[in-house]
């Protein structure tokens, strides 16, 4: 058996192929199904006059995701899809589908994710998880280049990052109630205490009863912490890794950029330097477009877009309101109003798909901080362990999986950024 993305080193050569219907035409004597695998599409022709009678009926009856399998010559044919043919000399049925419903005409969305299961199989879904995977792969190849030592954190805590307000609470057997994570940045800088470098990547849960398109209630985060890195490394850091996924997408998944027909003008730009801009400058941005914000707020996503569109590239953002940043960032030592925080903003309205900070690292200052965010000491006590034996300086930011392959796709909503979209109205399937 071959594969489909395969065939280029097959030409001249009769292959087997085994794959699903994804569409057909017919005339008269000749038919044209178009099998996909998975790996590809490919055109596969059968001429009455080279099989017989009883695989060109069978052909015939094929529907639409029946599942097939196909030998045939391969020839190249610069017009057709993938870049070849295969001319059919026999044809096998394994299984005849059933009506499907996905059909070529427009379709809802609320339809189209009510059938998710299938709906992966279209196209434009199959160009989206296959950047998914190369972003997936850019990263771990990112860090494993550059020393960092991956370090795996619970799913289950008994404690949240930031107050428990949106986390998903469980029971937890005679321990009372557990949360699934919404981050494991605290448990990353135990790693880096140990390790110097880590980053941890998986899925991570927020109770955010949000509806807009930037949000889902479960999603995947990298998160890299590093010990005796400031802010500034932090972004340096940050910067160089959102352009090696985007460069390494652009050069290694053209055909599906095409598929999902990609404008790559502006992903073309995402290099480094990336400009960097304080919290205060940002705010001054606003007031000159005559965008109403007052100073101390936290940036919103029409916020972030109108920054954006200052910059051809992403935009970095720092030195935040201590007020309306986590804990355990610390605040700048020339003012004390504002914390060591950075947001990486992504073009075109994506918003923030990169947020970090320089952690505290002072245990008396970080003790302060849980008390007046009003966090019970009690289950931070390991995480202040950190500070007791042998604190250092250390930073560390989380970019958001989804988030990055809906800006890299160009996709208008979260949902078609992961196989199934777990939304605060949407469960299933």
């Amino acid at each position: 058996m071959v594969y489909i993305n395969k065939l280029a080193e097959h030409v001249g050569q009769e292959v087997t192929l085994k794959g699903w219907l994804y569409n057909k035409r017919s005339s008269g004597k000749l038919q044209f199904l178009m099998l996909r695998d998975g790996t590809g599409l490919v055109q596969c022709v059968v001429f009455k006059g080279n099989v017989s009678d009883e695989i060109f009926e069978s052909a015939k009856k094929l529907t639409q995701e029946s599942s097939v399998e196909i030998t045939g010559t391969v020839k190249k044919d610069e017009r057709q899809v993938g870049g070849h043919e295969i001319d059919v000399k026999e044809l096998t049925v394994i299984s005849i589908a059933e009506e499907y419903p996905i059909t070529p005409k427009e379709h809802g969305i609320e339809f189209l994710i009510d059938h998710r299961h299938l709906w992966l199989r279209s196209r434009k879904q199959w160009a989206i998880m296959r950047i998914r995977h190369r972003i997936v792969k850019a990263i771990r190849d990112f860090f494993d280049d550059r020393g960092f030592v991956l370090f795996d954190p619970p799913i289950i805590t008994p404690n949240a990052c930031e107050g428990t307000s949106t986390l998903f609470e469980t029971p937890y057997f005679d321990l009372g109630t557990a949360y699934l994570t919404q981050s494991g940045q605290l448990y990353a800088e135990a790693g880096a205490m140990a390790l110097s470098k880590v980053y941890t990547f998986g899925p991570t849960f927020r109770a955010e009863k949000s509806k807009t398109r930037r949000h889902l209630t479960e999603f995947w985060m990298v998160e890299p912490e590093m010990a005796f890195y400031n802010l500034d490394d932090n972004m340096d850091l940050a910067e160089e890794f959102v352009e090696y996924i985007v460069q390494t997408i652009l050069a290694e998944r053209k055909e599906e950029l095409e598929i999902l027909e990609r404008d790559t003008t502006n992903l073309e730009k995402v290099k480094r330097p990336f400009p960097r801009v304080s919290y205060t400058d940002a705010v001054e941005i606003l007031k000159k477009k005559n965008h109403a914000f007052e100073w101390g707020n936290d940036f919103g996503g029409a916020d972030e877009t109108v920054i954006s569109e200052e910059f051809d590239r992403p935009v970095m953002i720092h030195r935040y309101p201590s007020e309306v940043k986590a804990f355990y960032m610390k605040r700048d030592p020339q003012n004390d109003k504002v914390a060591l925080a950075v947001d990486m903003i992504a073009p075109e309205g994506y918003g923030e798909i990169i947020g970090g900070s320089q952690r505290e690292d002072d245990l008396n200052k970080l003790l302060e901080r849980i008390k007046e965010h009003n966090l019970p000491q009690t289950f931070f006590e390991w995480y202040l362990d950190l500070r007791r034996y042998g604190s250092v300086p250390h930073s560390g930011f989380g970019l958001g999986l989804e988030r990055t392959v809906s800006w890299i796709c160009g996709l208008d909503h979260l949902r078609e950024a992961i196989p199934f979209p777990r939304m605060i109205y949407r469960n299933t399937p």
